[in-house]
């Protein structure tokens, strides 16, 4: 219960009493409620000890005629505040409750040319009042006057609907979330030439220069007069919520049950039991028409009215700031707690907050070490790309020498599967399975497309993206090379404060501390660095790289590619993300990138990409046209749908009872689409027929193009290339071949590969041993190598 206060004096006191007994706490009660003079007093019926001090506010309404706003409740000594029961209060049967009606609200003041017409006696506190309102007044007196002398610190700029040095809300225009903030300046907006935003009355001719209170690190902020208001004051009662109104209210997108940041939410329905007040809500996300419908406000006694430009009343005080709402803390164990040790936003070891710098984040858990803490202890930060910390680093005994059989490390000794025997359960744990096979066509550094993977290309899994090479990492969200650049790029919604408009994207580097709240990685920190991957995409803008401001790119087509990846696990914040899997979106370049503060108060570093590819966009109508023609459908990895299937075969026989769950095979089965053939162009054919050396494996390959796919995940120019694949295969490096030499035996070998072999001295063919002679010439096959350049560009990067 609230703390004890002294009941003050004067008129107007209401006293409430009552005692329950045990059995009678959801059963009606009636107290009693007594002005302070004792001059009034009424009996309040229809209430039980669960019934809120704001209900009670309601019924004196009705008995005293005094809004709730004006009502101060006192039981015992202690004053009754809103939220809290009856029962809190240890109020029972019959008891007395007094009621204090505060002070009306003093009127508007006015315009300074009438404020010469008010004499003294007129403008002073408490004249023609007798001495118990003056003493039941005098604290309101001595708040207003403080307030008077505090507006001296209010500077009228002369234009705007706003003072400088006012309290205000502002909005945080990445989010859409309110913060409390404080007008530092005010100045004219440059007009614009037409097509901008629409006139508010002339506010858009302003800006508004702000500090956020809780964000200083951040400085002063540009806003214009649409995305700030007058600081939120008045909280409203439960009976005065209705739907439709436009409210502020406390919410967090990421865990609804947590206390989060501030939006404006309307007010979709309300609902009330005998122990339970339930409000939903539709959250307004800005000006861009974004929303959340069915958001359940989990703190309904926190909803703040919307105060409009001009709606506050009387001065305005200056030298305090209002009292602050609350928000949620940035770690949820040790509630941002500076003198709380924590291992989960901290070191991982020893938990205490000291030396940011000198912490490493794991690569695989996001946890945070200090280098003392490490054992051995490490004297400077490694120059490796990536780092892990001693629980995801691979054991040593999980490394195999010649002739050793494989230990089991210590760490899976323990796992639940070192005593299991039952086979792989398909769709979990697929981040961290292995890979089965490795995309050869092209090396790890290439840019650009990979041959044979279009536009719309859709995988279950992210190893499976990995098999295909057009994103290598597992798990990681950007792959790259430090001294290189960016190849290619995950969004998966890990940064809720990133912007995706389709062909264009923000996209927020790594390091530090993620703050979009995601479950797999933590708070952030310390301050991100243009280093590691953060540096990798940022060689990609054409630009000097420029580690303290960023860059913008002086041709931004003319940067180097990198391959877009959306992930479903980004749907919830972007529309343009797969619902079900990881797509291919194609190539997009670094148009900017720049450090900014984020939401933790910590550095990091943002950039702009925007795309550049001549396949059209998958969301597009002719990019879905063109999903259809190829046949392009969700690829599963090798056993999945079988695995899928065997399961629901299961299923069906424990529950031969019902008939739909036996035809749910053939109801799932999608429809046939009719594929668009793959046709090669006249350069490419001339080329293949020019190759007359290699006409029979040419002919197989072509054969490929008739059959059409060989399943419906693979299309039919995915079929064709993985047949010219198979059969120009080179017989030592096992990858397609490089600089062909074709023998008298009608076999391809790399003339590396069989230059390596005349070097050890072995003249015969490597696939069929046909001896060529110690001084056989080294011819190569200029046709072939030109059209295997052409099905698969840039396979000889790194040959």
């Amino acid at each position: 219960p609230p703390g004890r206060t002294s009941s003050p004096r004067g008129s107007g006191c209401v006293v409430f009493s009552c005692k329950l007994s045990p059995t009678m706490s959801a059963v009606a009660m009636w107290i009693q409620v007594r002005t302070m003079d004792g001059k009034q007093t009424h009996r309040v019926d229809s209430l039980s000890k669960l019934t809120k001090v704001d209900d009670l506010r309601v019924k004196i309404l009705e008995l005293f005629d005094v809004e709730p706003e004006r009502q101060r409740l006192f039981y015992r000594g202690k004053q009754m505040e809103d939220g809290h029961t009856l029962f809190d209060y240890n109020v029972g049967l019959n008891d007395i409750v007094q009621l204090l009606v505060r002070q009306a609200p003093p009127p508007r003041p006015l315009p300074k040319d009438k404020e010469g017409e008010l004499s003294d006696s007129d403008s002073g506190c408490g004249s023609g009042q007798s001495d118990s309102d003056k003493s039941s007044t005098h604290g309101e007196c001595e708040g207003q006057s403080a307030g008077t002398s505090a507006q001296a610190d209010l500077i009228d700029p002369g234009f705007g609907s706003y003072k400088i040095n006012e309290f205000v809300d502002a909005r945080d225009l990445n989010m859409g979330a309110w913060f409390e903030a404080q007008i530092v300046d005010v100045t004219k907006a440059p007009k614009t030439d037409g097509g901008g935003g629409v006139e508010m009355d002339g506010e858009e001719e302003f800006l508004y220069h702000v500090k956020y209170e809780d964000y200083p690190e951040n400085g002063v902020a540009q806003l214009q007069a649409k995305d700030v208001r007058p600081r939120a004051r008045t909280i409203y009662q439960w009976h005065q919520l209705e739907e439709g109104m436009i409210v502020m209210v406390n919410y967090n997108p990421d865990e609804p049950k947590e206390r989060g940041y501030w939006y404006d939410a309307q007010v979709q329905r309300k609902r009330e039991t005998r122990t339970q007040r339930e409000i939903f809500g539709k959250l307004l996300l800005g000006d861009a028409g974004d929303s959340l419908n069915d958001c359940r406000i989990m703190f309904v006694s926190e909803i703040y009215k919307i105060e409009e430009p001009g709606s506050r009343e009387g001065p305005v005080a200056t030298s305090d700031s209002p009292l602050k709402r609350s928000n949620g803390p940035e770690c949820k164990l040790c509630k941002d707690d500076p003198k709380k040790n924590c291992r989960w936003c901290n070191c991982r070891v020893c938990g205490v907050k000291q030396d940011p710098d000198k912490q490493l984040l794991c690569d695989e858990c996001d946890m945070a070490f200090h280098t003392y803490c490490l054992t051995p202890p490490l004297t400077s930060i490694p120059e490796d790309e990536d780092w892990y910390c001693p629980e995801c680093r691979n054991d040593a005994s999980e490394v195999v020498l010649a002739g050793e059989k494989l230990k089991e490390s210590k760490k899976k000794a323990k796992m639940a599967s070192a005593s299991s025997s039952s086979q792989r359960d398909w769709g979990k744990g697929m981040a961290c399975v292995g890979r089965t096979k490795q995309c050869t066509i092209v090396p790890s550094n290439h840019y650009g497309p990979v041959p044979g993977v279009p536009v719309g290309t859709l995988w279950k899994f992210r190893v499976q993206v990995s098999e295909s090479g057009v994103h290598r990492p597992h798990v990681a969200g950007i792959h790259g090379r430090s001294n290189d650049g960016a190849y290619s790029l995950v969004l998966a919604g890990g940064y809720e404060d990133d912007v995706d408009d389709g062909n264009e994207f923000t996209y927020t580097g790594s390091g530090g501390r993620d703050l979009s709240g995601n479950k797999r990685t933590a708070e952030q920190s310390c301050d991100q660095k243009l280093t590691n991957m953060n540096r990798a995409l940022a060689l990609n803008c054409n630009a000097a790289v420029n580690e303290k401001d960023g860059a913008e790119a002086r041709d931004w087509k003319a940067g180097k590619p990198v391959r877009v990846v959306r992930s479903s696990k980004g749907r919830k914040h972007s529309k343009y993300c797969p619902e079900d899997g990881n797509r291919y979106d194609g190539i997009y370049k670094v148009v900017k990138y720049w450090p900014e503060k984020g939401k933790s108060g910590f550095l990091v570093w943002r950039y702009l990409l925007k795309r550049n590819d001549d396949e059209p966009a998958p969301w597009t109508r002719d990019g879905k046209e063109r999903i259809k023609k190829l046949g392009l459908t969700m690829q599963y990895p090798e056993g999945y749908l079988e695995a899928v299937a065997a399961k629901e075969k299961e299923k069906e026989n424990k529950n031969e009872e019902e008939e739909e769950e036996k035809r749910s095979p053939s109801k799932s089965t999608p429809k046939k689409v009719k594929m668009e053939a793959y046709k090669l162009n006249k350069e490419q054919k001339a080329l293949i027929k020019e190759d007359e050396l290699n006409k029979k494996l040419w002919d197989e390959a072509m054969e490929s193009l008739s059959l059409g796919p060989v399943s419906r995940t693979l299309s039919y120019q995915m079929r064709f290339l993985n047949k010219v694949e198979e059969v120009f295969l080179c017989i030592c490096c096992q990858e397609v071949v490089y600089q062909p030499v074709t023998t008298e035996c009608q076999h391809n070998v790399c003339r590396e590969c069989l230059q390596r072999s005349f070097k050890a001295e072995v003249y015969t063919c490597p696939a069929c041993r046909h001896d060529l002679g110690k001084n056989y010439q080294m011819v190569v096959n200029k046709a072939l190598q030109a059209i295997l350049s052409q099905l698969f560009p840039g396979y000889s990067s790194g040959r």
